[in-house]
């Protein structure tokens, strides 16, 4: 009867634990920029609630790539406040792209994947000025 007891007890006890966790909730979790020229504004915000019963910790978030920086809270995110993660592309890189953020929670499931895509359109090339040859002009 104690083994009964023991299990009907951690029977109810683990899913009133799973509930009494942090939750994000992401406004959004892709960012497409569009077309955007080379070296411009690669920034943009993936903005986040805690719905959760207990404070957010986000341990890590890596991008996929070098090229692809991310910034996170380092402090906890209270019960139903709302904090966001900037993530930065550099626009040096041209073309078409699609990029991801981990961000690692202490919630379950314990990661979020941001996206990132757009297309870097390059610079055009000044055209080189023309030099008219003058020799011969006495000049």
């Amino acid at each position: 009867m104690k083994t009964f007891s023991a299990c009907l007890f951690a029977a109810l006890l683990v899913p009133a634990l799973s509930f009494a966790q942090a939750s994000a909730k992401f406004a959004k979790n892709t960012h497409d920029f569009g077309t955007i020229q080379q070296g411009g504004d690669g920034s943009t915000q993936f903005e986040f609630t805690n719905t959760g019963k207990e404070p957010l910790v986000i341990s890590n978030a890596q991008g996929s790539c070098g090229c692809t920086v991310p910034e996170w809270p380092k402090e906890p995110i209270m019960p139903g406040k709302k904090a966001s993660i900037k993530v930065k592309y550099d626009t040096n890189r041209v073309g078409n792209f699609t990029k991801t953020v981990t961000v690692t929670m202490n919630t379950e499931p314990s990661t979020e994947t941001l996206t990132i895509t757009g297309n870097v359109k390059a610079n055009e090339t000044p055209a080189t000025e023309k030099h008219e040859d003058h020799s011969g002009h006495g000049h």
